[in-house]
Protein backbone atom coordinates (compact mmCIF):
# COMPACT_ATOMS: atom_id res chain seq x y z
CA UNK A 1 0.00 0.00 0.00
CA UNK A 2 1.46 3.30 -0.79
CA UNK A 3 1.50 5.66 2.33
CA UNK A 4 0.52 9.06 0.10
CA UNK A 5 -2.38 10.90 1.23
CA UNK A 6 -2.93 8.39 4.14
CA UNK A 7 -3.85 8.89 7.97
CA UNK A 8 -2.26 6.37 10.42
CA UNK A 9 -3.43 5.98 13.98
CA UNK A 10 -0.19 4.57 16.12
CA UNK A 11 -1.48 3.63 19.68
CA UNK A 12 1.50 4.06 22.40
CA UNK A 13 2.58 6.64 19.64
CA UNK A 14 4.68 9.03 22.28
CA UNK A 15 7.61 6.18 23.36
CA UNK A 16 9.50 3.01 22.73
CA UNK A 17 8.65 1.43 19.42
CA UNK A 18 5.66 3.30 19.30
CA UNK A 19 7.61 6.75 18.98
CA UNK A 20 10.34 5.16 16.51
CA UNK A 21 6.99 4.05 14.02
CA UNK A 22 6.31 7.45 14.49
CA UNK A 23 9.27 9.27 13.19
CA UNK A 24 9.89 6.86 10.58
CA UNK A 25 6.40 7.49 8.89
CA UNK A 26 7.33 11.25 9.43
CA UNK A 27 10.03 10.88 7.08
CA UNK A 28 7.36 9.73 4.55
CA UNK A 29 5.58 12.09 1.61
CA UNK A 30 4.81 15.35 3.28
CA UNK A 31 0.56 13.96 2.60
CA UNK A 32 0.92 11.40 5.57
CA UNK A 33 -0.73 12.48 8.85
CA UNK A 34 -0.25 10.45 11.95
CA UNK A 35 -2.73 10.29 14.90
CA UNK A 36 -1.03 9.16 18.33
CA UNK A 37 -3.19 7.63 21.11
CA UNK A 38 -1.35 7.45 24.48
CA UNK A 39 -1.36 8.35 27.90
CA UNK A 40 1.24 11.98 27.34
CA UNK A 41 2.41 13.54 24.19
CA UNK A 42 5.46 12.78 22.34
CA UNK A 43 8.67 14.29 23.95
CA UNK A 44 9.28 16.06 20.58
CA UNK A 45 8.81 15.52 16.95
CA UNK A 46 11.00 15.95 13.74
CA UNK A 47 11.05 19.84 12.97
CA UNK A 48 8.70 20.59 10.32
CA UNK A 49 6.10 18.14 11.55
CA UNK A 50 4.43 19.21 13.97
CA UNK A 51 1.28 20.06 11.68
CA UNK A 52 1.40 16.36 10.64
CA UNK A 53 0.66 14.90 14.09
CA UNK A 54 -2.47 14.89 16.24
CA UNK A 55 -2.00 14.13 19.84
CA UNK A 56 -5.27 12.27 21.61
CA UNK A 57 -4.70 11.62 25.31
CA UNK A 58 -5.85 8.04 25.65
CA UNK A 59 -6.09 5.44 28.28
CA UNK A 60 -6.35 1.78 25.99
CA UNK A 61 -7.48 0.10 29.36
CA UNK A 62 -10.74 1.97 29.72
CA UNK A 63 -13.08 0.60 26.44
CA UNK A 64 -15.12 4.36 27.16
CA UNK A 65 -11.74 6.05 26.50
CA UNK A 66 -10.94 4.47 23.32
CA UNK A 67 -14.37 4.60 22.38
CA UNK A 68 -13.71 8.62 23.22
CA UNK A 69 -10.83 8.72 21.15
CA UNK A 70 -11.71 5.99 17.89
CA UNK A 71 -14.58 9.38 17.01
CA UNK A 72 -11.46 12.21 17.99
CA UNK A 73 -9.06 10.51 15.59
CA UNK A 74 -12.33 10.07 12.73
CA UNK A 75 -13.12 13.82 13.24
CA UNK A 76 -9.70 14.72 12.83
CA UNK A 77 -8.77 12.83 9.57
CA UNK A 78 -12.04 14.06 8.24
CA UNK A 79 -10.97 17.67 8.94
CA UNK A 80 -7.68 17.37 7.08
CA UNK A 81 -7.45 19.08 3.37
CA UNK A 82 -6.77 17.77 1.65
CA UNK A 83 -8.13 14.67 2.24
CA UNK A 84 -6.02 12.04 4.37
CA UNK A 85 -8.22 9.22 5.50
CA UNK A 86 -7.88 6.88 8.20
CA UNK A 87 -5.82 3.71 6.13
CA UNK A 88 -3.93 1.87 9.24
CA UNK A 89 -3.91 1.40 12.92
CA UNK A 90 -0.21 0.45 14.41
CA UNK A 91 -1.07 -1.01 18.02
CA UNK A 92 1.79 -0.65 19.93
CA UNK A 93 0.71 0.25 23.29
CA UNK A 94 1.03 -2.17 25.97
CA UNK A 95 2.74 -2.87 29.55
CA UNK A 96 5.04 -5.33 30.67
CA UNK A 97 4.08 -7.01 33.88
CA UNK A 98 5.53 -10.05 35.65
CA UNK A 99 5.09 -12.34 38.54
CA UNK A 100 5.31 -15.75 39.04
CA UNK A 101 2.65 -18.17 39.36
CA UNK A 102 3.56 -19.19 42.88
CA UNK A 103 6.34 -15.84 44.47
CA UNK A 104 8.90 -16.82 46.76
CA UNK A 105 6.33 -16.65 49.93
CA UNK A 106 4.53 -19.26 48.37
CA UNK A 107 1.89 -16.66 47.22
CA UNK A 108 -0.63 -16.86 43.87
CA UNK A 109 -0.01 -14.97 40.97
CA UNK A 110 -1.49 -11.26 41.46
CA UNK A 111 -5.12 -11.20 39.75
CA UNK A 112 -4.79 -7.81 39.16
CA UNK A 113 -1.52 -7.95 37.48
CA UNK A 114 -3.24 -10.82 34.97
CA UNK A 115 -6.06 -8.08 34.55
CA UNK A 116 -4.17 -5.05 33.80
CA UNK A 117 -2.15 -6.94 31.02
CA UNK A 118 -5.19 -8.29 29.95
CA UNK A 119 -7.03 -5.03 29.43
CA UNK A 120 -3.84 -3.08 27.99
CA UNK A 121 -2.44 -5.20 25.54
CA UNK A 122 -5.20 -7.43 24.39
CA UNK A 123 -8.58 -6.02 24.89
CA UNK A 124 -6.74 -2.29 24.10
CA UNK A 125 -5.40 -3.76 21.08
CA UNK A 126 -8.61 -5.80 20.04
CA UNK A 127 -11.01 -2.89 20.82
CA UNK A 128 -9.13 -0.08 18.95
CA UNK A 129 -9.01 -2.28 15.66
CA UNK A 130 -12.84 -3.29 15.78
CA UNK A 131 -13.27 0.18 15.60
CA UNK A 132 -11.28 1.59 13.35
CA UNK A 133 -11.76 -1.38 11.06
CA UNK A 134 -15.34 -0.29 10.82
CA UNK A 135 -14.60 3.05 10.16
CA UNK A 136 -12.19 1.61 7.23
CA UNK A 137 -15.07 -0.50 5.67
CA UNK A 138 -17.42 2.05 5.76
CA UNK A 139 -16.09 5.22 5.10
CA UNK A 140 -12.49 4.66 3.29
CA UNK A 141 -12.37 3.73 -0.28
CA UNK A 142 -9.84 1.10 -1.68
CA UNK A 143 -6.77 2.93 -3.20
CA UNK A 144 -6.98 3.45 -7.33
CA UNK A 145 -3.67 0.09 -7.18
CA UNK A 146 -3.43 -2.95 -8.23
CA UNK A 147 -4.71 -4.72 -5.55
CA UNK A 148 -7.45 -1.67 -4.16
CA UNK A 149 -6.34 -2.24 -1.44
CA UNK A 150 -8.44 -0.23 2.18
CA UNK A 151 -5.91 -0.62 4.92
CA UNK A 152 -4.13 -2.09 7.04
CA UNK A 153 -3.76 -3.53 10.46
CA UNK A 154 -0.71 -4.10 12.38
CA UNK A 155 -0.49 -5.91 15.80
CA UNK A 156 2.42 -5.85 18.61
CA UNK A 157 3.07 -9.65 19.78
CA UNK A 158 6.51 -10.13 21.35
CA UNK A 159 9.12 -13.22 21.51
CA UNK A 160 7.04 -13.74 24.27
CA UNK A 161 4.25 -15.21 22.08
CA UNK A 162 6.79 -18.33 21.44
CA UNK A 163 8.91 -18.75 24.28
CA UNK A 164 7.85 -17.04 27.27
CA UNK A 165 10.17 -16.61 30.30
CA UNK A 166 9.76 -17.03 34.21
CA UNK A 167 7.28 -14.54 35.36
CA UNK A 168 5.68 -13.57 32.22
CA UNK A 169 2.70 -16.24 32.16
CA UNK A 170 0.40 -13.41 32.42
CA UNK A 171 2.39 -11.49 29.39
CA UNK A 172 2.89 -13.81 27.15
CA UNK A 173 -0.73 -15.36 26.88
CA UNK A 174 -1.64 -11.54 25.84
CA UNK A 175 1.26 -12.01 22.95
CA UNK A 176 0.35 -15.41 22.53
CA UNK A 177 -3.37 -14.38 21.92
CA UNK A 178 -2.60 -11.24 19.35
CA UNK A 179 -0.71 -14.05 17.80
CA UNK A 180 -3.39 -16.33 17.50
CA UNK A 181 -5.67 -13.55 16.21
CA UNK A 182 -3.49 -12.16 13.27
CA UNK A 183 -4.60 -15.03 10.67
CA UNK A 184 -8.53 -15.24 11.67
CA UNK A 185 -8.40 -11.33 11.90
CA UNK A 186 -7.25 -11.29 8.23
CA UNK A 187 -9.24 -13.94 7.13
CA UNK A 188 -12.03 -11.78 8.47
CA UNK A 189 -11.03 -8.39 6.56
CA UNK A 190 -9.66 -9.86 3.07
CA UNK A 191 -13.02 -9.63 1.73
CA UNK A 192 -12.71 -5.85 2.56
CA UNK A 193 -9.16 -5.58 1.69
CA UNK A 194 -7.68 -5.01 4.63
CA UNK A 195 -4.75 -6.47 5.79
CA UNK A 196 -3.57 -8.23 8.84
CA UNK A 197 0.02 -8.11 10.18
CA UNK A 198 1.96 -8.67 14.04
CA UNK A 199 5.31 -8.35 14.20
CA UNK A 200 7.00 -10.08 17.27
CA UNK A 201 10.16 -8.00 18.90
CA UNK A 202 12.68 -10.17 20.81
CA UNK A 203 15.02 -7.42 23.04
CA UNK A 204 14.72 -4.09 22.10
CA UNK A 205 16.29 -1.35 23.31
CA UNK A 206 14.15 0.60 25.65
CA UNK A 207 13.02 2.46 28.49
CA UNK A 208 12.95 -1.18 30.46
CA UNK A 209 15.69 -2.71 29.28
CA UNK A 210 17.99 0.16 29.78
CA UNK A 211 17.10 -0.25 33.69
CA UNK A 212 18.47 -3.73 33.19
CA UNK A 213 21.76 -4.14 35.11
CA UNK A 214 24.57 -5.16 32.60
CA UNK A 215 24.32 -9.34 34.11
CA UNK A 216 20.86 -9.36 33.21
CA UNK A 217 21.84 -7.66 29.47
CA UNK A 218 24.66 -9.89 29.39
CA UNK A 219 22.42 -13.06 29.27
CA UNK A 220 19.31 -12.26 27.25
CA UNK A 221 22.03 -11.40 24.68
CA UNK A 222 24.51 -14.12 24.78
CA UNK A 223 21.93 -16.54 25.69
CA UNK A 224 19.01 -15.45 23.44
CA UNK A 225 20.73 -13.64 19.69
CA UNK A 226 22.93 -15.07 17.09
CA UNK A 227 23.45 -12.25 14.90
CA UNK A 228 23.99 -9.31 15.47
CA UNK A 229 24.74 -9.94 19.02
CA UNK A 230 22.85 -7.05 20.37
CA UNK A 231 19.39 -5.12 21.76
CA UNK A 232 16.83 -4.55 18.37
CA UNK A 233 16.84 -0.73 17.58
CA UNK A 234 13.65 1.22 17.77
CA UNK A 235 14.30 1.69 13.97
CA UNK A 236 14.50 -1.30 12.98
CA UNK A 237 10.86 -2.30 14.51
CA UNK A 238 10.06 0.95 12.21
CA UNK A 239 11.75 -0.10 9.26
CA UNK A 240 9.80 -3.71 9.57
CA UNK A 241 6.31 -1.92 9.93
CA UNK A 242 6.96 0.31 7.02
CA UNK A 243 7.84 -2.78 5.17
CA UNK A 244 4.56 -4.69 6.19
CA UNK A 245 2.67 -1.60 5.47
CA UNK A 246 4.33 -1.07 1.45
CA UNK A 247 4.07 -4.94 0.79
CA UNK A 248 0.91 -5.75 -0.16
CA UNK A 249 1.16 -9.40 0.01
CA UNK A 250 2.26 -9.65 3.68
CA UNK A 251 -0.87 -10.83 5.33
CA UNK A 252 -1.72 -13.37 8.21
CA UNK A 253 1.60 -13.54 9.52
CA UNK A 254 3.55 -12.99 12.48
CA UNK A 255 6.56 -11.52 11.85
CA UNK A 256 9.41 -12.31 14.62
CA UNK A 257 11.79 -9.92 14.54
CA UNK A 258 15.10 -11.22 16.59
CA UNK A 259 18.46 -11.40 15.25
CA UNK A 260 17.33 -15.36 15.04
CA UNK A 261 17.26 -15.34 18.85
CA UNK A 262 15.01 -17.31 21.24
CA UNK A 263 14.82 -15.98 24.67
CA UNK A 264 16.55 -18.63 27.18
CA UNK A 265 14.53 -19.91 29.44
CA UNK A 266 16.65 -18.70 32.79
CA UNK A 267 18.10 -15.71 33.51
Amino acid sequence: MKLENSTFVVSGGSSGLGFATVEDLLNSPSSVHIIILDLQPPPSLPSGTENRVKFIETDVSSLPAIQASVSASISHAQSLSPPSPIRGIINCAGVGVAAKMVDKNGEAHDAEIWDFAIKVNLSGTFHLTRLFVEHMVKHVEPLEEEDGERGVVIMVASAAAFEGQPGQTAYAATKGALRSMTLPMARDLGRHAIRVVSIAPGIFESAMSRAMNDKTRKSLIGGGVVYPNRFGKGEEFAQTVRWAIECAYVNGETVRLSGAGRLPGKL
